[in-house]
């Protein structure tokens, strides 16, 4: 890669040679508007709001797919760029459902910062309107065709993010729409409710189903006793929506909300994570000493198991039986927590403040639930509960931070990492590590399967006669790669233990997070930072292992038995099944 010599804005710069204006703008701290750009996923020119005025050319040009040339001079922000960007911005206007107050995205859409930020005051052209469909179907995502301003960031994040392609423009001209194939609902289609397009879309086109009011009836409901758990990943979110920045550790201030929220009891998923780490790392230690099926697979993302039921049921072998965290907590809940207090597990209503979508079709699955009743009853995301603490009046920034409720809100630092791609893996080492050494070894970080890579690969001494062959990948296209190599006997059919998260970057970056505008996500990497600050929470932990939580041998003593024992099956495992990537009407 050499430099080459530009000009932007009369300003003489040197800039390598492999780069678009648009980016070299940015590394010079020069702003360009944008609005269907998304850097390495979606640079298609669609949108027009990055035009610039380039020397000797009749036309402007998008600075996002002008690439940058010797000698080549533009200007960012002349008369003739201005109004073009005003008038394409009144345009996608004109043809956008403009209810701006009762939108999701209010205050948060990018759009809507646009037309703060060029000065839009009145919309001079008023006509039909192309969209008219609200395909509500789905139990994780809301498609809402009056609001699509047609960048096809979520067409190019599907297929080249997540590998799956469930949606793509059709038509042409005024009738052009972004939709599944054959006019199909998302939930007809092989979605694996991954929610990317919902982070990705810059207004509210795309969001998840909002089961809010549902949980406001549980509280208001007297019989119910309504207890609340929280993932790992929502801690390094949640302040986000609150004006904190990206990467704030809450998790006090998380527990004193949902406490005034009015919840009978407030828990933390850590602990199903921890529960979750002595039966998976139970199962592979099984599977290594009984020649079991290898590699075995993590089974904590829902994203990931729709994609392998979907795309490669031959290879639901691989999947480790293990019910989710949220899961297995809320298994636990209705079982041994409903004993202890005296409460008839139909009285109570366990929900889930989880970073993900895929978590609203998880809780509906039958495989997990015991004797009629699901383990968990509603899931909502971490934009849900920031408009609970909002509707409920809660001063978030100012609020005292408190502990989660004990027992069931006891965790480690090993489950705190469950939010980050690799941390899973990280976690269940430290324990199997520990078990088949008979010791409590002092090495308990496990960097080589950190970081945000889309597939990491480690071979780890666990004994002096035992190296496994580990892998921890995050994003559905990087996971179809491991998938395709174990069909085909490639290179990851000789692996020992995979972690798979759906999400790139895992949790921290799920369907259910705050939203971050593109330009946020140029600056910083936002999976990075919220992982940081979970890999910062399991350093300052007292205990970084999961079977050394009291109350995870508690539960084990006085309830469960063994992990993998007969009780343990009973209420912590399940089976998957083969789905069809177009239902049948």
């Amino acid at each position: 890669m050499s430099n080459v010599n530009i000009k932007i804005n009369g300003m003489d710069l040197s800039v390598p040679d492999d780069i678009t204006v648009l980016e070299a703008a940015k590394m010079n701290d020069i702003d360009i508007p944008t609005l269907c750009y998304l850097r390495g996923i979606n640079q298609i020119g669609a949108c027009r709001m990055c035009l610039v005025e380039q020397k000797g050319a009749r036309a402007l040009q998008a600075s996002c797919v002008l690439p940058v040339s010797e000698g080549l001079e533009v200007w960012t922000n002349t008369k003739k760029v201005r109004d073009a960007r005003r008038v394409n911005l009144e345009l996608i206007l004109s043809n956008h459902n403009r209810e701006c107050t009762i939108c999701t995205r209010n205050e948060r859409c990018e759009l809507q910062k646009l037309c703060q930020d060029l000065g839009i005051r009145d919309i001079p052209y008023e006509g039909e309107i192309s969209g008219h469909k609200i395909d509500d179907a789905s139990i994780s995502v809301v498609r809402d065709e009056t609001k699509c301003i047609l960048c096809k960031r979520c067409v190019n994040v599907c297929r080249n993010v997540q590998g799956v392609g469930v949606l793509g423009p059709v038509g042409r001209g005024f009738t052009s729409r972004v939709e599944p194939v054959f006019d199909l609902s998302l939930n007809d289609v092989g979605c694996i409710n991954c929610g990317q397009c919902i982070i990705h879309c810059p207004v509210g086109a795309l969001k998840e189903r909002d089961d809010v009011d549902k949980v406001w009836e549980a509280l208001d409901d007297p019989k119910k006793y309504v207890v609340v758990q929280s993932a790992p990943a929502v801690r390094a979110a949640l302040g986000e929506m609150f004006g904190f920045p990206i990467g704030t550790n809450v998790t006090g201030k998380l527990a004193a909300s949902l406490r005034r929220i009015g919840f009978d009891k407030v828990f933390d998923t850590d602990f199903g994570a921890d529960v979750t780490i002595m039966e998976e790392g139970t199962e592979l230690i099984d599977r290594i000493q009984n020649n079991g099926v290898f590699p075995m697979i993590t089974s904590c993302s829902p994203g990931w198991i729709k994609l392998m039921e979907t795309y490669y049921p031959d290879l639901l072998p691989h999947l480790s039986s293990c019910k989710s965290p949220q899961a297995m907590e809320g298994a636990l809940i209705k079982s041994h927590f409903a004993e202890m207090n005296h409460i008839n597990p139909e009285d109570i209503v366990v929900v889930s403040v989880m970073p993900c979508v895929a978590k609203k079709f998880e809780v509906k699955r039958s495989e997990l639930s015991e004797g009629g009743l699901p383990d968990v009853d509603i899931a909502i995301t971490t934009r849900e509960l920031a408009r609970m603490i909002k509707e409920a009046r809660i001063d978030f920034e100012n609020v005292r931070d408190e502990d989660f409720d004990p027992y069931f809100g006891d965790y480690t630092g090993a489950a705190v990492i469950f939010g980050a791609t690799g941390g899973v893996m990280e976690a269940a080492l430290r324990t199997v590590a520990d078990v088949l050494n008979d010791a409590d070894l002092e090495a308990v970080d496990y960097e080589m399967v950190r970081g945000v890579d889309g597939i990491k690969t480690a071979e780890i001494a666990v004994t002096p006669d035992l190296t496994v062959k580990v892998a921890a990948a995050s994003g559905g296209a990087n996971l179809r790669k491991i998938m395709d190599s174990i069909r085909e006997g490639g290179e990851f059919a000789d692996y020992d233990f995979i972690e798979m998260m759906a999400c790139p970057g895992g949790c921290v970056n799920g369907g259910g997070q705050p939203h971050v505008r593109a330009k946020d996500k140029l600056e910083k990497d936002i999976p990075a930072e919220r992982a940081k600050a979970l890999y910062d929470e399991d350093k300052a932990h007292k205990i970084r292992k999961s079977h050394q939580n009291p109350s995870i041998t508690r539960i084990y003593d006085e309830y469960l038995g063994k992990p993998g024992g007969h009780k343990s099956h009973e209420l912590l495992h399940t089976t998957y099944h083969a789905r069809p990537k177009i239902k049948e009407s």
